[in-house]
C-alpha cells in the first residue's frame, strides 16, 4: 500500500479513535476507573499524533486531506466492488483494477475522497 495511503488511514483511524472517547460516557468512566487513564491527557495525546502525522504528507495531499476534512468525517473510503464507499457512485474501472492494487494515490471523481481497494 502507498505510504501516504497508509497515513492517510491511520490519520482516519486516530480520529474515530477520539470520537469515540469523547462521545461515550461509559467508555471514558471505564478508562478513567478502570485503567487509570486520563482521557483529556489521551485526547490531547491523540491530537498531537493526528498533527504530526498530517505534517509528514506533502503539501498537496495535506491541503486535498484538509478541504476533504472540513465536508467529511471519513475521508478514505473503501472501493468495494468497483463502488466508492463514501459517496456509493460506481468509480471508473481503471481504478478499481487489481492493477497496481493501492500503490498509487486514486481519488472518488464524484466526492473527491481518497480510495483504498479492497478484496
Amino acid at each position: 500500500m502507498h505510504q501516504h495511503l497508509e497515513t492517510l488511514l491511520e490519520i482516519q483511524d486516530l480520529k474515530s479513535q477520539k470520537t469515540e472517547l469523547q462521545d461515550t460516557e461509559t467508555e471514558r468512566q471505564v478508562q478513567e476507573e478502570v485503567f487509570n487513564i486520563s482521557i483529556d491527557d489521551a485526547l490531547d495525546a491523540l491530537d498531537r499524533k493526528v498533527v504530526e502525522m498530517e505534517e509528514s504528507l506533502p503539501a498537496p495531499i495535506r491541503s486535498r486531506y484538509n478541504r476533504l476534512a472540513k465536508r467529511y468525517p471519513r475521508v478514505v473510503a473503501p472501493v468495494i466492488r468497483g463502488t466508492c464507499y463514501g459517496c456509493f457512485v460506481s468509480v471508473a474501472t481503471a481504478v478499481s483494477s487489481d492493477a497496481g492494487r493501492n500503490e498509487e494515490i486514486e481519488y472518488c471523481e464524484s466526492c473527491g475522497r481518497f480510495l483504498y481497494l479492497v478484496d
